[in-house]
């Protein structure tokens, strides 16, 4: 019998959303849902492989039972959409790859059978006929693109059938020919809105009292959602924030609500967390927030980008701070509030002469 367990997640709409996508943010929300597939994995599952848009899994030696395996199912589903509706929840950028992320689906596709193994590069991998039906199964007659599949083989050792029924499963059997050999299975379409996704808190726009204490503006020749990039892609800062001896972040990961990254200065650590807050129809915002930097309690920085004419914006820096202590309040008035228009007015600058090389504008 057949004594190891084959299992791939796949990910739906993943040629079309790469191909019609910006292709850096596409990357980093496929990676994103990649990992979480993979934090997901309750079973003990060994990852074989990335294969792109799927990840290959197999538990050698052993099969999970009908209970376990159905559960794993659900964990990896739950997981998976609810980061999609976290990403749909928190995004502060509008291009295409953020804004289609939602759209994606999920299939799981689980097997069993008797594993070979090729070693290379040092590296062990599966090999034999289970791990190319496996794979075949992928290419099949689900007309749905979000399903859990289980192979009549894996079916029969777990003792699922047509019959068993619950709030998320519902199964029904077919059959597809492969190079001229049929393989039978089990599918059962994943309602989303069966699934008990995570819930996220919200991410509540920052309001003030007060105007900001400093505001900073400057015209650049890009469009908004180009500028937008340039600001919110942590890559890009050392060639505009001058000072800075590393900018630490998740480089897999697209900057969204809640996103954080630290600036080491000269050995200390200045940490932000990303932030919004209320703007006109039409404008673009990001905002980030930290509590390092002396002497403030609270520093919250946000870049209002207003689309203009013949595509081009204007960038509207606005800082906030605020001190409890009277030491504090005499500390920014003396020296902090100098150092924070210096160098937020030389990093606007440079951003703009860092952009304006890149398309090659005088003036």
């Amino acid at each position: 019998m057949p004594n190891s367990l084959l299992f791939i997640p796949d990910i739906s709409g993943f040629t079309k959303f790469v191909q019609t996508t910006e292709a850096d943010h596409s990357q980093h929300v496929i990676a994103e849902l990649l990992e979480v597939l993979i934090k997901a994995n309750t079973q003990d599952l060994k990852l074989a492989e990335v294969e792109g848009d799927a990840l290959f899994f197999y538990k050698e030696g052993s099969i999970p039972s009908q209970e376990k395996l159905l559960a794993q199912i659900e964990t990896m589903f739950t997981a998976f959409y609810s980061h999609l509706q976290m990403l749909e929840k928190n995004r502060i950028c509008p291009c295409r790859a953020c804004a289609s992320a939602p759209d994606l689906e999920l299939k799981i596709i689980a097997h069993s059978g008797d594993l070979q193994f090729i070693e290379v590069q040092g590296n062990k991998k599966p090999f034999g006929p289970a791990v190319i039906e496996t794979h075949r199964l992928l290419k099949n007659s689900v007309q749905s693109d979000h399903y859990a599949l289980i192979s009549k083989a894996l079916a029969d050792q777990i003792g699922l059938s047509t019959d068993y029924k619950s709030n998320l499963y519902d199964f029904a059997m077919d059959a597809d020919q492969y190079d001229g050999h049929t393989l039978s299975y089990l599918h059962a379409e994943i309602a989303k809105d069966k699934l008990v996704l995570r819930q996220f808190p919200d991410a509540l726009p920052v309001t003030f009292d007060c105007p900001p204490n400093f505001v900073y503006e400057r015209y650049f020749p890009v469009e908004a959602p180009t500028l937008l990039e340039y600001i919110t892609n942590y890559r890009n800062r050392s060639a505009w924030v001058e000072g800075v001896d590393e900018f630490k972040f998740n480089e897999n990961e697209v900057t969204r609500l809640g996103t954080e990254h630290t600036c080491v200065i000269d050995g200390k650590l200045l940490d932000f967390v990303t932030v919004t807050k209320e703007v006109l129809p039409g404008q673009l915002v990001y905002g980030e927030m930290s509590t390092s930097p002396p002497p403030v309690d609270t520093l919250h920085q946000f870049f209002v980008i207003t689309p203009m004419p013949n595509a081009s914006c204007k960038l509207s820096i606005e800082l906030y701070w605020h001190a409890r202590s009277p030491i504090k309040k005499l500390m920014i008035a003396l020296l902090a509030k100098k150092v924070f228009k210096k160098n937020t007015k030389a990093a606007v600058d440079k951003l703009w002469e860092y952009i304006s090389e890149k398309y090659a504008v005088k003036g």
